[in-house]
């Protein structure tokens, strides 16, 4: 019997404030690595409230999805384990807001930290995939679509 193939729906905040980025430095099985603050769909969310989520769990701050900065398709395979996944990203920009002192980081995340564009660059190695990068330049370009490029359905919001 074939098992039929599910990426993995992730997604991601794009955050700018004064030339730099918003970025997490988390524990992996590759060692520390630098991500955008991101993270998994939950089931009964839509992508634009998982981003929203993802960063307050990361980061310690709100978040308001304004635009989707792009989607992108990308595989990952652990040579460790032999583990091979294709993630689906929605990356998202928009406003952080209020920040939250007595929240704790998700499991994993060390700290967060603001890095430019050519610091970002320079740290390819240290990323935790060539995603990263790859949405900061698409934001750095301008890309912008709106929110309701991504339509979720109101099944979604459904009780199991």
């Amino acid at each position: 019997m074939n098992t039929r193939w599910k990426p993995s729906v992730t997604v991601a905040a794009i955050i700018e404030r004064d030339g730099r980025y918003l970025l997490v430095e988390e524990e992996t099985p590759e060692g520390l690595r630098l991500n955008n603050p991101a993270g998994h769909l939950d089931p009964g969310e839509s992508p634009a409230q998982g981003v929203a989520r993802e960063t307050l769990e990361e980061t310690a701050h709100a978040f308001a999805p304004t635009a989707l900065v792009g989607i992108y398709l990308s595989r990952f395979l652990r040579e460790s384990t032999g583990e091979d996944v294709t993630y689906l990203r929605f990356a998202f920009c928009g406003e952080l807001g209020a920040f939250d002192p007595e929240r704790r980081l998700d499991t994993g995340i060390v700290r967060t930290l603001w890095m430019t564009p050519d610091e970002l660059r320079a740290s390819a190695d240290r990323h935790r995939s060539p995603l990263v990068l790859r949405c900061i330049e698409d934001h750095l370009a301008g890309r912008r679509l709106p929110l309701d490029a991504v339509t979720t359905d109101l099944t979604v919001f459904r009780a199991r």
